[in-house]
């Protein structure tokens, strides 16, 4: 599938307030690997003061956080989905937090766009934005 244009997004002043309301974050997809983005992406949203929970089919441990096969195994609140999975595989994350919840906010990271899916969290009340790097993003704003 190819990267659609986002047509669902947030601006800047929406991004702001989605961190200042963050306290909680599930890195979708946040590989063990040091040298992966969404490693590197975790551990400056945990250095940045984010509850950060890895979700990944193995490890039990990714810096130093235990870690979720699913999104639906993680028992406490979890404020916004980081995604670092494939477009196609956005809708079922996108599922998994509608049926949750209690998500605020759905994050695609840079490249990955899946507006039906946007969409769908957009009418269930969830705050979007797509294609931009949560660590990009936080640092630009915050310093």
């Amino acid at each position: 599938m190819e990267c659609e244009f986002p047509s669902v997004n947030s601006n800047i002043e929406e991004i702001k307030e989605i961190f200042e309301n963050t306290k909680t974050i599930a890195v979708i997809g946040c590989s063990p690997d040091p040298s992966k983005a969404s490693n590197m992406v975790a551990n400056y949203l945990k250095n940045a003061g984010f509850k950060m929970v890895p979700v990944y089919p193995k490890e039990d441990e990714i810096l130093g956080e235990k870690v979720y096969r699913s999104l639906k195994e993680i028992p406490f609140k979890v404020d916004m989905v980081d995604i670092f999975r494939k477009p196609d595989v956005i809708g079922q994350v996108v599922d998994a937090a509608i049926e949750r919840g209690d998500v605020d906010t759905v994050w695609t990271q840079l490249g990955l766009v899946n507006n039906e899916a946007a969409k769908k969290a957009q009418e269930k009340g969830m705050k979007v934005i797509q294609n931009k790097c949560t660590k990009i993003e936080h640092r630009a704003i915050f310093g």
